[in-house]
């Protein structure tokens, strides 16, 4: 019952955030007079689905796996060019996307991850503004001994102020920032007795396991934080925190990717369709507020994966336009093909490792073994 649920939960989350994703496309597409001939939840064989006034076929498909609008001129639902755009009468030109400005090209391509963000960004503003933002003032509790911490000099009822300059409201923004950072100097500014003092650390490498038996390696102070609190803002004031937050996953996302290619952080900790789906499982039990944060942490790398120069993603598109735009005139149609050939290479190798990944982790291999013998 639980794989059930955790199943309905992940295609239902998915569901969603692929809609909107895909919206951004259409929504900017119409915008500037591009026939959309399908919208599609899913790939492969149609399930069910119907034409709109517009001839738009809006569809759910048979691999729940993403989604895609194909509009008039694709090859594909890769949006590759048909190569056959000088055959188009003067009526057909004018709805392709493919003979559109490249600035309406840019803004339709870039309009599906902006829609990730900002659906992130509203719902953040919605659980600011009724449930609260997650406070906790960056005052030191505790000291563990032989710490990071202690080595540093940091004391209980030290107020943090800063991080490597970065000025520090939270005790949340510490550990976002000392995680993802082991052994890594770190200079410290604090506040005691009413005097500012300058502190060093290197934070110690630890492993820790999370809710779904994985370990991961982080930075540990080792310094501990007073009680939860949940303050709510005003409506102006959430949207420019839920800003600053959407931000600041962002980065924190791109800097974590970033240790995973050099090297300091473990391939293992990339998570596939199989972990997703099983920490929406989680996240759905626990209750609303923690399904739509998880949305929300899903919807920004939803819309940074697809920023990513690769042929096949909305950044590949991206590359090509600004090759364009340098050039003066678009790639040719061989040059655009062996991108496309190349990047479905790289996203297909993605998936399988992330799967296989996530097999391993969660030791399917090694209870079917168990089974076997």
């Amino acid at each position: 019952m639980e794989v059930v649920n955790a199943i309905l939960a992940f295609l239902v989350i998915l569901t969603v955030l692929v809609f909107v994703h895909e919206m951004g496309h259409f929504l900017v597409a119409r915008r500037n007079g591009v026939r959309v001939e399908v919208f599609s939840i899913g790939f492969g064989k149609e399930i069910f689905g119907w034409t709109d006034k517009y001839q738009t076929r809006w569809k759910f498909s048979m691999i729940p796996l993403g989604g895609y609008v194909k509009m008039f001129g694709d090859a594909n639902v890769a949006s590759q060019p048909s190569g056959e755009t000088a055959e188009l009468s003067a009526e057909e030109r004018a709805v392709a996307f493919h003979t559109k400005r490249l600035d309406q090209r840019f803004w339709i391509v870039v309009a599906g991850p902006l829609a990730n963000f900002l659906f992130a960004w509203v719902i953040l503003v919605g659980l600011f503004v009724t449930v609260g933002q997650q406070f906790t003032p960056p005052e030191v509790g505790e000291v563990m001994p032989g710490s990071a911490a202690a080595a540093a000099g940091l004391l209980p009822g030290d107020r943090i102020l800063e991080l490597n300059g970065v000025t520090i409201e939270r005790f949340e923004e510490v550990q976002r920032i000392i995680r993802p950072n082991p052994e890594v100097r770190v200079e410290i500014l604090v506040l005691r007795d009413g005097e500012r003092i300058a502190l060093t650390a290197v934070p110690r490498l630890s492993e820790l396991t999370n809710n779904l038996g994985m370990t991961q390696k982080i930075g540990l102070l080792g310094i501990s934080r007073g009680g939860v609190e949940y303050v709510r803002h005003g409506f102006a004031a959430a949207i420019w925190r839920a800003g600053g937050e959407v931000l600041f996953l962002s980065q924190a996302t791109l800097e974590a990717l970033g240790q995973i290619i050099v090297g300091n952080r473990s391939a293992k900790e990339l998570g596939g369709p199989v972990r997703i789906a099983q920490m929406s499982g989680i996240f759905a039990e626990a209750g609303l507020v923690p399904t739509l944060g998880f949305m929300v942490m899903l919807s920004v790398t939803l819309g940074l994966i697809n920023l990513f120069p690769i042929p096949m993603l909305d950044g590949g598109h991206l590359l090509f336009y600004l090759i364009e735009f340098v050039r003066g005139r678009p790639l040719g149609e061989r040059a655009q093909e062996y991108g496309f050939r190349i990047g479905m290479a790289l996203v297909l190798s993605l998936m399988i490792f992330v799967t296989l990944n996530d097999l391993i982790q969660l030791e399917v291999f090694d209870f079917i073994k168990r089974l076997a013998t």
